[in-house]
C-alpha cells in the first residue's frame, strides 16, 4: 500500500497536525508512506518522521500547473495509488487526477461547521466529489451529511488522534503563576470564540486574581485579532491574558498548564482536546461536533452551553476552587482518550477500509 497525505501547508494547526500524524503512523505499517505541502512549509515539517517522503509544491495559485504536474511526478516516481488530500487541498488532489487518472482519491474533511452550511456553498465540492474514491470525516453530522448531501456512500468517521512529540524542543515558557494558567489551543479564528474566554478572564479578575490565561495559535493579524487584543487591551488584561502566536512546543506547553479549554461555536474533533486528554488535563468544553462524545459532564470535565460566558465562568471556578477535581477529571479524561482514540486503533480501522470497502 503506497499512500500520500495532501495538505495546503505545514502551519500549526488541528487539519495540519492529523495530515502529519497519518504519515508519520503509516510510515511503520505500510511500503510507502509521504505528505505533500501544496503552497508552503510551517512549524510543522520538523515533526515529521525521517522515514517519510516529503515535498512542498508552493502552488502560487489555483491553476498552477506547473506544481500539479510536479505532484504527478511525485506520484509516479513513487508509485502512489492513494492520494490522502486533508480539508482544502481536495481541489489539487482534483487536477491531479485530470492529469493522472490512476491516482485514488480520500479526502479528508476536518471542517465540523461543514454540515450546517448551505447547499450552495458546495456545489463545486458536489461536483468534485464524483471523482473520489473515499471519503473521512471528524464527526457523525459530516459522515450523515456527505450521504445525503453529497450522496456519497464509501464514508468512514475516523476519530482524530494525535502523539506526544518527546523530542520537542523545549522553546515556548508561560507567563504567570504554575498551577494557576488555563490554556486555550486555537488558532485565532472566529469560531474558536476567544472572546468569550476574555469575557470570563474579565470576570475572573477580582475573584481569582493570580489565575492567568494563554492563547497559543497562529495569529493571522485580521480583524479578529484585532479585536481581540482591543479587548485585551481595553480592559486592562495584559497581566492576565497572553497570546503567543504559532508554536511548536505543544507538549511542553501543557505540561506548565492546570487546565485546558475549549470555547468553540463550531467544531469536528478538536485535536486540542485529544492533546488535553493526553496530557490528563482538567478542561471546560463547549456542547458542539464531538465533544460531547468524549467529555461527559462532571465526571472527566465539564461541557456547557456554546456561547455562554456565566457558564463557562461557573465550571471554570469549580475547577480552580479544587485541584483534587482537576486531577480527578484530568486522569479520567486520559484514559478515554488512551483507549478510544490511540494511534493504533484509528490508524489499523483506516487501513482496513481501504483494503476492504474501496474497490474503486
Amino acid at each position: 500500500m503506497r499512500i500520500l497525505q495532501l495538505i495546503d501547508s505545514l502551519e500549526v494547526g488541528g487539519a495540519e497536525r492529523i495530515a502529519v500524524n497519518y504519515a508519520n503512523a503509516l510510515s511503520n505499517r505500510i511500503e510507502f508512506s509521504g505528505i505533500v505541502a501544496t503552497r508552503k512549509e510551517g512549524a510543522l515539517r520538523s515533526r515529521i518522521d525521517h522515514k517519510v517522503f516529503f515535498n512542498c509544491l508552493e502552488k502560487r495559485f489555483t491553476f498552477d500547473l506547473i506544481s500539479i504536474f510536479r505532484l504527478r511526478s511525485i506520484c509516479k516516481t513513487n508509485q502512489v495509488k492513494w492520494v490522502h488530500a486533508h480539508g482544502t487541498s481536495y481541489f489539487t488532489a482534483f487536477l491531479l487526477k485530470l492529469v493522472h487518472p490512476r491516482i485514488e482519491i480520500i479526502w479528508h474533511e476536518h471542517a465540523g461547521a461543514r454540515s450546517e452550511k448551505m447547499s450552495i456553498h458546495n456545489i463545486i465540492l458536489w461536483v468534485l466529489s464524483r471523482a473520489f474514491c473515499g471519503i473521512v470525516v471528524v464527526n457523525h453530522n459530516l459522515e450523515h451529511w456527505c450521504k445525503t448531501k453529497l450522496g456519497f456512500d464509501r464514508v468512514i468517521y475516523l476519530p482524530n488522534f494525535t502523539v506526544i512529540n518527546h523530542y520537542e524542543s523545549k522553546e515556548t515558557f508561560l507567563k504567570g503563576f504554575a498551577d494557576k494558567r488555563i490554556v486555550c489551543l486555537a488558532n485565532l479564528r472566529h469560531p474558536k470564540n476567544h472572546k468569550l474566554l476574555i469575557e470570563v478572564a474579565i470576570r475572573l479578575r477580582d475573584s481569582n486574581p493570580d489565575w492567568t490565561f494563554h492563547f497559543i495559535g497562529n495569529d493571522l493579524q485580521d480583524n479578529y485579532a484585532a479585536e481581540l487584543k482591543t479587548m485585551i487591551a481595553s480592559n486592562k488584561l495584559e497581566e492576565s491574558v497572553f497570546l503567543y502566536g504559532m508554536c511548536q512546543d505543544i507538549d511542553h506547553i501543557l505540561e506548565q498548564s492546570a487546565i485546558g479549554v475549549i470555547a468553540s461555536t463550531s467544531e469536528g474533533l478538536p485535536v486540542a482536546l485529544l492533546e488535553y486528554g493526553m496530557h490528563k488535563k482538567a478542561v471546560v468544553v463547549t456542547n458542539v461536533g464531538e465533544i460531547p462524545l468524549i467529555v461527559n459532564d462532571g465526571v472527566n470535565g465539564f461541557v456547557v452551553k456554546s456561547n455562554s460566558v456565566e457558564l463557562f465562568q461557573k465550571a471554570l471556578v469549580q475547577l480552580i476552587n479544587s485541584s483534587n477535581l482537576r486531577s480527578k477529571f484530568g486522569g479520567h479524561l486520559g484514559e478515554v482518550i488512551d483507549n478510544n482514540h490511540s494511534e493504533n486503533a484509528v490508524v489499523s480501522k483506516y487501513i482496513n477500509w481501504i483494503k476492504d470497502d474501496l474497490k474503486c
